[in-house]
């Protein structure tokens, strides 16, 4: 960690973070280090080299001041971590953090609400290698003790979950998990470390898809893991061994999003909040799934972890059907029709959480069983009154 940022601001953080003079010289931005082979001064230089340390040249799979940069940035936003990995995208970042701590034989629980990935992961390649994945209703504190047992080693969250946003308890679940000799992990890509401090709430191991709010432009993939001291040094293990290396082109267009993300953040948060107070007026709408609205069932737990949101959110139709939701979605010409989100634009895409659930019931016991057509809006930077008119038109294309 630099020692200009170990306490500054977040905001300072974000600006500074990886600039290192070594790795920058007279310029701003860290210059693009392009090269799979490094060379070494002398027999000597190159015995040095095989030490393995952070920050040191090696061979291109290791990386270089590009990649470093972007890692050291990322670690000093993390308060508690050591360090943090590189990864392709982000689900090569779950992939790399589940297989650094979990081997045959093993039990992982996987909260019921996970990444539709993370379930096809969990139910398919770690399947192959002998690791039974468990599932578990991460509102119910009062049974997730009972989840465990001898061989469980590992626990996956997310808060907010996928697709219907619901917030659990991260605090209390990593203590039972701590309890039971389990590593907690956390797909935190929704509020990043500025919105949720995902080690100081109890996680061992906070993973984000940087293709998301990091790169902001909907221009790269990439994944990131961060953990405590002694877990990273087994991610950075598991990695390396995976032969795990981001490009430095797509390094630095993550560092060039990294450095305006909280005001994008901020900005999207913003415009959810007021189209989620909107949408919850329509008469279209059954339900709004968005933990900052005042009176959605996650938003005292919201408030008491998080220090900020974004601008991904759900909302359920009021007895709709399919078709009705098919020509709402065709009808909207400011958002566009595409997976991810977190990026500049606003994007719409239908979701059905039914088929992605094992535990938990969709439409939950709360709602009308007729409701649970859902549409998922990640909300960018255009003007607040045209993603209305936007969705407007949408509503009333629903009526045709």
């Amino acid at each position: 960690m630099s020692k200009r940022s170990g306490k500054a601001g977040t905001g300072s953080k974000l600006v500074s973070g990886g600039r290192r003079k070594e790795w920058t010289g007279a310029v701003v931005n860290p210059p693009i280090w392009r090269g799979s082979t490094h060379l070494y001064e002398d027999s000597t230089d190159l015995a040095s080299s095989r030490e393995n340390r952070d920050g040191q040249f090696y061979y291109g799979r290791r990386g270089a001041p590009t990649q470093w940069a972007l890692s050291e940035a990322l670690t000093e936003l993390e308060p508690g971590a050591e360090g943090t990995l590189l990864y392709p995208s982000g689900v090569a970042a779950i992939a790399g953090a589940m297989l650094a701590v979990l081997k045959a034989g093993d039990v992982l629980l996987v909260t019921d609400n996970a990444y539709q990935p993370s379930r096809a992961m969990a139910d398919g390649l770690l399947k192959r290698i002998g690791i039974e994945t468990r599932y578990f209703d991460p509102l119910d504190l009062d049974a997730f003790p009972g989840k465990f047992c001898e061989r469980t080693r590992a626990v996956l969250l997310e808060s907010p979950g996928s697709l219907t946003m619901e917030i659990c308890d991260v605090p209390a679940l990593t203590a039972i998990a701590r309890e039971k000799g389990a590593v907690s992990m956390i797909d935190n890509t929704w509020a990043s470390p500025i919105g949720f401090a995902a080690l100081e709430r109890g996680c061992d191991i906070a993973i984000m898809s940087l293709t998301k709010h990091v790169g902001g432009h909907s221009d790269l993939m990439m994944g990131s893991v961060s953990a405590r001291e002694d877990l990273y040094r087994k991610l950075r293990q598991t990695s390396q061994a995976l032969g795990q290396i981001v490009s430095p082109d797509d390094a630095a267009l993550a560092l060039r999003g990294l450095r305006t993300l909280q005001l994008r953040l901020q900005r999207e948060s913003d415009s959810a909040l007021q189209l989620a107070h909107w949408l919850s007026e329509r008469p279209e709408v059954a339900r709004v799934l968005c933990p900052m609205l005042p009176d959605d069932s996650g938003h005292e737990l919201w408030k008491r972890d998080f220090t900020g949101g974004c601008g991904l959110f759900s909302f359920v139709f009021k007895g709709a059907d399919k078709a009705a939701r098919a020509r709402f979605i065709d009808a909207l010409e400011m958002f566009g029709i595409g997976y991810s989100w977190g990026g500049f634009e606003s994007l719409a895409i239908p979701v059905d959480p039914a088929g992605a659930r094992s535990e938990t019931p969709w439409p939950p016991t709360t709602m009308d069983p007729a409701d649970k057509l859902a549409i998922r809006l990640s909300i960018g930077l255009e003007d607040i009154s045209d993603l209305k008119a936007d969705l407007q038109a949408g509503f009333a294309a629903m009526e045709q």
